[in-house]
């Protein structure tokens, strides 16, 4: 069957976090890499789209390509596996610590974080010709994004910084959908129309994507962007991962978990009659 149940697809998950875990630094970072870069350019490629159309909707019709092609490629994603990771834990897997999912985490984190920031100096250098010329159109409105997303937020103090945080859970309910997407369809067209519509309604919402924003604000910064890597940081990656965490994990990972894999008992047919009655 090209659609598996619930059940069966809620195994995958917790079968594919307890593989992540397990999985060798090396392969680990690379695929981090690959996700961050591939993510960034489909950012880069979103954004302009949006610029040079003006319809924002148009932009993040298309930004699903680059999450359909990271995750059929096998690479992997923060907010993905702030969902996968932790299930293997929950459904006590063999040899599945704290201290493994920590690790897998902060693996993940880095090749993101590195993967993003290389695309981001590589557009960088494009869009100014090597640091010779003005940003372009683009450019500008990437570094305008950068202000308005740190300093913008920090104008209005906690409550800044706690609506960060909530859209990062939004985000994240809506990302991990998508990555569950992949594993509920075993056809490559299956995978890529599940994945494509919760990821178009984070993009077209401006949810605050952690990976996403490890390219925009690293390249607003080399585009002139009047914010500094402190805000970055502070007003802005820091809520946005634990909102990422919080959403994904809360909305998703553990609600999917709960209902098809560690269910309630089911009632009693006697004892529903005598309600009935």
């Amino acid at each position: 069957m090209a659609y598996l149940a619930p059940s069966e697809f809620v195994t995958k998950m917790v079968d594919a976090g307890e593989s992540k875990i397990f999985m060798s630094t090396r392969d680990t970072v690379i695929r981090a890499y690959m996700a961050g870069a591939i993510l960034a350019l489909a950012a880069v490629f979103a954004v302009t789209i949006t610029q040079q159309t003006g319809i924002p909707i148009l932009g993040a019709a298309l930004f699903p390509v680059g999450f359909c092609m990271l995750y059929l490629l096998g690479f992997d994603l923060l907010t993905g596996v702030f969902v996968l990771a932790p299930l293997a834990l929950l459904d006590r897997r063999p040899g599945v610590t704290v201290g493994g999912v920590l690790r897998n985490w902060g693996f993940v984190f880095l090749g993101n974080f590195l993967g993003a920031l290389t695309v981001a100096f590589m557009m960088a250098f494009v869009f100014t010709f090597g640091f010779t010329a003005p940003a372009d159109k683009v450019g500008e409105f990437i570094a305008h994004v950068g202000e308005r997303r740190t300093v913008g937020y920090a104008a209005h103090g906690v409550g800044g910084w706690f609506t960060i945080f909530i859209r990062g859970m939004l985000c994240n309910w809506m990302v991990s959908t998508g990555v569950v997407g992949a594993m509920i369809s075993t056809t490559v067209s299956g995978k890529v129309i599940a994945m494509w519509m919760p990821i178009m309604v984070f993009f077209y919402m401006t949810f605050e994507h952690s990976v996403v924003n490890m390219f925009l604000f690293p390249f607003g910064l080399m585009m002139g962007g009047n914010f500094s890597i402190g805000d970055y940081f502070f007003w802005n990656e820091i809520p946005t991962v634990l909102g990422n965490l919080v959403g994904g994990l809360a909305f998703t990972g553990l609600t999917l978990y709960t209902t098809h894999v560690r269910t309630a008992p089911k009632r009693a047919v006697v004892a529903a009659r005598r309600v009935a009655a």
